[in-house]
C-alpha cells in the first residue's frame, strides 16, 4: 500500500513518528507521501525524508495562502527546494477552500495558479485540496494547463458531474477514511464510479480517521481499513485494491518508484 497523502509533519506526530512509521510498515504500507502546507510544515517534511518510507510534497495550502503575500521570495525558494530534494515527488498541498475562507479567495487563487505553474515548469504532479470549490479548481487547471506529470484531487467530495469532469481531464482521485464512515453512502456511490486505475489510497493523517477508530488520531497503518472498504465497494479482493492503487501511485508519483527500499 502507498499512502498518497498524509501529514506526518503535523505536530501531533512529534513524539512518536518513528513508531508510527513502524506500525505502517507492519501493516503493509511501503511508502507515505508527506504533504507540506506552509513553510514550516514543508521544512519539517524535508527533515523527515531521511526515513525510507517517506517521500514528500512541498507547497502552500489555501488556508495558508495569505502568508505568501508577505514573502516576495516564496516562489523562488519553493522552486529551489523542489529541485534540490531527492525525495520530492509532487507539489502541494495546494488548491482552493471556499468552505472556511481562512485566506481571501483572490489570494488563494493566486497561490494555486502559481504552484500549478511551478509544477509544470519542474514536470512534477500536483496534489490538490478542494472544498466547496471543485468547479473553480478544475477551471483553474484548464486555464493554467494540467501538469503533464499529473494531478490528484485529494479527499474528493464533489458531485457526480464534477467527478465525471475530473475523470475526463485525466485527474486521479484520492480516497481515504471517509469512505468507511457509516453515513457516507452518497460518497461510496460516487467513488464506485471511479475506474480502479484512477484511484489512490490516502489517510490525510492525522485527520479523517476511518471507522472503527474515529475519534482517534489517524495514521498510515489505518490504510488497511480504507482498502477493505474499497474491496467491498468494488466487489474484489483487498489484494487487487492494494496492487492497483500502488500501480496508480507509482504512475503519477514517478519519483517514488523503488518505494520501500
Amino acid at each position: 500500500m502507498i499512502d498518497s497523502h498524509c501529514h506526518l509533519n503535523d505536530p501531533q506526530f512529534n513524539d512518536d513518528v518513528v513508531e508510527t512509521l513502524e506500525r505502517a510498515r507492519e501493516a503493509g504500507v511501503e511508502a507515505c507521501l508527506v504533504a507540506g502546507y506552509d513553510r514550516a510544515s514543508s521544512q519539517r517534511a524535508e527533515e523527515m525524508a531521511t526515513h525510507p518510507l517517506i517521500w514528500i510534497a512541498l507547497g502552500v495550502h489555501p488556508h495558508d495562502a495569505s502568508a505568501i503575500r508577505e514573502d516576495a521570495n516564496w516562489g523562488q525558494l519553493l522552486i529551489e527546494k523542489l529541485r534540490a530534494h531527492p525525495r520530492v515527488a509532487a507539489v502541494g498541498e495546494m488548491g482552493l477552500d471556499y468552505h472556511y475562507n481562512f485566506s481571501p479567495r483572490d489570494v488563494q487563487r493566486e497561490a494555486f495558479r502559481a504552484q500549478i505553474q511551478i509544477a509544470r515548469q519542474l514536470n512534477l504532479p500536483v496534489t490538490i485540496h478542494s472544498r466547496a470549490a471543485e468547479d473553480e479548481v478544475m477551471d483553474t487547471l484548464v486555464g493554467e494547463g494540467v501538469p503533464e506529470a499529473g494531478a490528484v484531487l485529494h479527499a474528493f467530495t464533489g458531485s457526480q458531474v464534477q467527478l465525471q469532469r475530473a475523470l475526463e481531464m485525466g485527474l486521479l482521485i484520492g480516497v481515504g477514511g471517509m469512505v468507511t464512515f457509516k453515513k457516507a453512502d452518497d460518497l461510496r456511490a460516487l467513488i464506485s464510479r471511479v475506474p480502479l486505475d484512477r484511484l489512490l489510497l490516502e489517510t490525510d493523517a492525522p485527520y479523517l480517521t476511518p471507522h472503527p477508530f474515529r475519534g482517534r488520531r489517524n495514521e498510515p497503518a489505518f490504510l488497511v481499513h480504507v482498502v477493505a472498504a474499497l474491496a467491498q465497494l468494488f466487489d474484489c479482493t483487498e489484494e487487487q485494491i492494494d496492487r492497483q492503487t500502488t500501480d496508480n501511485a507509482l504512475r503519477v508519483f514517478t519519483h517514488m518508484r523503488g518505494a520501500g527500499q
